[in-house]
């Protein structure tokens, strides 16, 4: 099973172990009554699927010292193998060919395949991303972000806005080649324009869950 929504309303027609899955991925880890008030479930019902999916592997239970006085609770994320669950843009395979390239054409040659993904990415984004306010191009943009694998949204966040991706299907290659997450960031500046700064707030590569950019309109634009 792969997803590429952007909601769990959008995994609805799915198994609630899948609904498990894609609750955990969207929000990080969960406690057991979390995850039953989010699924609409008891929480014995929770706790049955939970059961399934820790023993199949694909989740893991961590405790949350936070959590006042008393027995540490639960939460519930997902393992390796669970995140495999989620689409991964032929992983294996692209690490190999960037490593290709790197020894064929030197950094030179790579950078020069990023400029093309680049420019092609540019192009699209500026097809759909048109929108007349700010608000209407982020849209657009985690709209087709979502389409291209990156399960993302955009939040309000007081004066500004959070680009939320809750996957990467290039991870992978983005490990392999940081120029491919250096390029994203330019290009969602671009969209956004002059009127706003994009700011990376949480990045996957440096250990966070998902990557997550703060939209800032300028003082001329608020």
């Amino acid at each position: 099973m792969s997803y590429t929504s952007e909601s769990l309303d959008k995994a609805q027609g799915q198994p609630t172990s899948e609904r498990i899955l894609f609750l955990l991925k969207t929000r990080g880890p969960l406690p057991n009554a979390a995850i039953a008030q989010a699924l609409d479930m008891t929480a014995e019902a929770a706790r049955q699927q939970l059961q399934k999916l820790l023993a199949a592997g694909l989740i893991e239970g961590h405790q949350d010292t936070t959590s006042g006085v008393g027995r540490p609770r639960q939460n519930w994320a997902l393992t390796e193998a669970g995140n495999r669950r989620f689409p991964d843009a032929h992983a294996q395979l692209t690490v190999q060919l960037i490593g290709s390239i790197r020894q064929l054409f030197g950094e030179e040659g790579l950078d020069r395949l990023i400029g093309q993904r680049e420019c092609e990415a540019r192009a699209t984004y500026q097809q759909r991303c048109n929108g007349q306010t700010l608000a209407e191009r982020l849209e657009q943009l985690a709209r087709v972000r979502t389409e291209e694998g990156y399960m993302a949204r955009v939040e309000r966040d007081g004066d500004a806005w959070r680009l939320i991706e809750d996957h990467c299907p290039i991870c992978a290659a983005a490990r392999t080649c940081q120029g491919f997450c250096r390029s994203e960031l330019q290009l969602f500046q671009e969209v956004a324009g002059p009127q706003a700064l994009v700011h990376r707030e949480e990045h996957l590569l440096d250990e966070s869950r998902r990557c997550v950019y703060r939209i800032t309109p300028l003082p001329a634009s608020v």
